[in-house]
């Protein structure tokens, strides 16, 4: 995309200007995603920040009035997130000009976004394609009443340093594009679980402190059975505490477990794509197939 985005945009009576956004006050930051109800902490824009790259818009006075970001995973594609727009300047061009802006900075590659409702028609304006719905579940998590035992020669463990090759090799193709810069980040602030059969890895998934509470994600695993049994420890593991999972997966036994977990669906959002090649692996493959993300920014 061969755009020139201008520097400055004049909203009402007064001026906006780009920023980057590793060079805002995380507090400045914070603030912004309370303005508009999103969960995130300091501490998760500090995480976004280490892995992907944006922009903010400051007004004459530097207040921070709106955001985007970009995570690129390799040279050919990435993903795209934390658009944010201050509540009186979502109708005015502000995150029109913010994405384009990101967008010049990601020419020829491959995009994939998760839209907020209020978000849709914009991102459509801009010849992005709606792929799937994401489920938002999340609640204060409860211990399932089933249990499934494992067959002969599967064991649940926790991951460790030497399995991480092997989870980047098999989260892939459930994602599309191999993101080791990510996944080596998740494994240092996650628990991680890995479900194997033998030394075969079938299934893996990690959770970390995120926004009010944890995230549960990724899952990739070959099987809706294979995903259960490594997302059981996550919920063990937090019990009465609040818990979010972001999954494609609407109905079937995975979905089943979420509810039972007592992580019923509190919203939707919808992965949109721009350029070919570029949505999640379907379930059901031979490969792994991802049951939950990492976050709806990071995919």
């Amino acid at each position: 995309m061969d755009l020139k985005i201008p520097d400055t945009l004049h909203v009402d009576a007064y001026q906006m200007r780009f920023a980057n956004v590793a060079d805002v006050d995380l507090e400045r930051l914070h603030a912004l995603s309370i303005a508009v109800g999103w969960p995130h902490r300091a501490e998760d824009w500090q995480y976004l920040r280490e892995l992907g790259h944006g922009f903010v818009a400051l007004d004459d006075i530097d207040r921070v009035m709106g955001s985007a970001m970009w995570f690129p995973h390799g040279e050919h594609f990435a993903t795209l997130g934390m658009l944010i727009t201050s509540p009186r300047l979502q109708t005015n061009g502000t995150a029109k000009w913010l994405m384009q802006r990101v967008l010049a900075e990601c020419p020829g590659m491959g995009l994939r976004l998760n839209a907020t409702r209020a978000a849709r028609r914009l991102y459509r304006s801009l010849d992005f394609v709606a792929q799937q719905t994401v489920f938002q579940c999340q609640g204060e998590a409860r211990k399932p009443l089933d249990t499934t035992d494992l067959p002969a020669g599967y064991e649940i463990r926790q991951l460790r340093p030497s399995d991480l090759e092997a989870v980047i090799a098999f989260d892939a193709p459930g994602f599309a594009f191999p993101r080791p810069v990510h996944l080596a980040k998740l494994f240092e602030s996650s628990l991680c679980y890995g479900l194997f059969q033998r030394e075969e890895l079938r299934a893996f998934s990690m959770s970390r402190a995120f926004g009010r509470g944890y995230v549960l994600g990724p899952i990739a695993a070959l099987s809706a059975e294979d995903a259960i049994a490594v997302a059981r420890p996550h919920v063990d593991a937090h019990v009465g505490r609040f818990l979010r999972v972001d999954t494609h997966v609407e109905a079937g036994p995975f979905a089943s477990f979420i509810q039972q977990c007592g992580l019923p669906v509190f919203d939707t959002v919808t992965t949109m794509t721009l350029g070919e090649g570029v949505d999640y692996g379907a379930i059901g493959d031979e490969n792994g197939a991802l049951f939950a993300l990492a976050s709806q920014s990071m995919g």
